[in-house]
């Protein structure tokens, strides 16, 4: 549809009060527990839509394009917010480009204030391969936080089942590092689910993802998948560290 840069577009209304978007996230939850059921990823998006028309953004990694898609269906024109670190595979920027212009959605391409190069410079070569927790802040944790506060809530396509970090991943809950309203419509999906919403609607589909990527980040930090591992067990091998920290 089309794609904007750093600075994201400011909310296109105020941001209410943290108690307000506090209460909305309480009362989705209580409403869900007293029908003793868990929502449907559909019944999450409607959520999203009725209650942040103009304020909730999508946070995709372009590994597919399920979450953009199942939003813009009740979103139309949904900001989808990109961290384009400077090091994604080619597919990776690929499926973006194809994503933004398939799907009734605008594009935010989230950089980091610096380059690579520039990073290289300042903190020397490949610091991905001696302190990636600094190389994912500077260049994934940082840009999103800068940009998040022009929302009031971001959805994301964390799944249970992707690590034992996210096991108790909630449908909706309060993000208190970022000060908004988080929201997982995809938490309870399985791969299998997910590959065959894809299959169903004709979603764009990464092709590393039937390369032994199940989980695809960075080049540099990312590496096939053996079967029986793990699908996070790609990442950043050979440090302790399963999460870039978006969502710890």
């Amino acid at each position: 549809m089309s794609t904007t840069h750093l600075p994201s577009p400011p909310a296109r209304r105020p941001r209410r009060p943290e108690g307000e978007l506090r209460a909305l996230v309480d009362e989705f939850n209580a409403g869900w527990q007293d029908r003793g059921v868990e929502p449907t990823a559909e019944e999450v998006a409607a959520w999203v839509a009725a209650t942040f028309p103009e304020t909730a953004a999508v946070a995709c990694s372009m590994a597919d394009a399920v979450l953009p898609h199942l939003v813009s269906r009740v979103l139309p024109g949904v900001d989808v917010l990109f961290l384009d670190t400077g090091y994604h595979f080619s597919d990776t920027l690929v499926t973006r480009d194809v994503v933004a212009e398939d799907l009734p959605i605008t594009l935010v391409n989230v950089v980091p204030d610096q380059t690579v190069a520039e990073q290289d410079a300042t903190h020397g070569p490949r610091l991905y391969e001696r302190d990636p927790a600094l190389c994912c802040r500077l260049r994934k944790v940082e840009p999103l936080a800068r940009t998040l506060p022009g929302y009031e809530a971001w959805v994301t396509g964390v799944r249970r089942d992707e690590a034992s970090t996210r096991t108790f991943t909630p449908l909706v809950s309060w993000d208190e590092k970022n000060g908004l309203v988080k929201v997982n419509p995809l938490a309870a999906w399985s791969f299998e689910q997910l590959q065959a919403y894809a299959a169903e609607h004709g979603v764009e589909v990464n092709p590393l993802l039937s390369d032994g990527y199940p989980s695809i980040g960075c080049e540099p930090c990312t590496r096939r998948v053996e079967p029986g591992e793990d699908p996070r067990a790609g990442r950043w091998t050979g440090f302790a560290k399963t999460e870039c920290g978006l969502h710890t």
